[in-house]
């Protein structure tokens, strides 16, 4: 924690991180706030490998600067392309059904994770992009957080030009910034 920030008993967060960039305003906010937050990193979705690794090396720095503690999922893209087959979402447009099933794999996964590390709190830096629909990722958080026993911090990173921030911010810290979501769907919809 940095100096003059006061941790608040019992006010221990995780928050989803679907990439660094989008996180660095979450994280300092969040700190700024008193809160004691733990990082969730689910990037099963995110194809190829190699951008995998280089959405992963930026959270590393991301943590670095900030003392975040961070916990990783495995890397499980099988896994993620089997579960959206089954649905028959992979032809789904961007923004549509596979991107739902999508933010509940990884809230649900991050939910885990703040059962195992005792953080009462769920948040996530989802809602700084202007491309995701906040109501709709509020909403999966929300009855996500229920179901496991936490609470749900519902935050529009987006507000009070988050996502403006997020790119200065991320130029200054020198992260990579990614051109698209992350799964193989979405980076087909960037060539278009």
């Amino acid at each position: 924690m940095s100096c003059g920030v006061i941790v608040m008993p019992d006010k221990r967060l995780l928050l989803h991180i679907c990439c660094a960039p989008d996180a660095t305003i979450p994280v300092e906010d969040l700190q700024a706030e008193g809160w004691q937050v733990a990082g969730f990193f689910y990037g099963s979705n995110i194809q190829p490998e190699e951008e995998y690794r280089l959405r992963l090396d930026a959270l590393h720095i991301l943590a670095g600067h900030t003392s975040l503690p961070v916990e990783e999922a495995p890397y499980a893209p099988e896994g993620w392309l089997d579960h959206m087959a089954r649905l028959e979402l992979l032809e789904e447009p961007e923004g549509g059904r596979r991107c739902t099933a999508c933010f509940e794999l990884q809230l649900r996964a991050a939910a885990e994770s703040a059962v195992r590390l005792g953080c009462p709190y769920l948040c996530t830096s989802l809602t700084i992009s202007p491309h995701k629909d906040v109501g709709r990722i509020n909403a999966i958080g929300e009855s996500i957080a229920k179901a496991h026993g936490l609470t749900w911090r519902p935050r529009i990173w987006r507000k009070r030009d988050g996502f403006l921030r997020s790119l200065r911010r991320s130029r200054e810290l020198g992260l990579y910034r990614q051109n698209y979501c992350g799964c193989a769907p979405s980076q087909r919809g960037t060539a278009e």
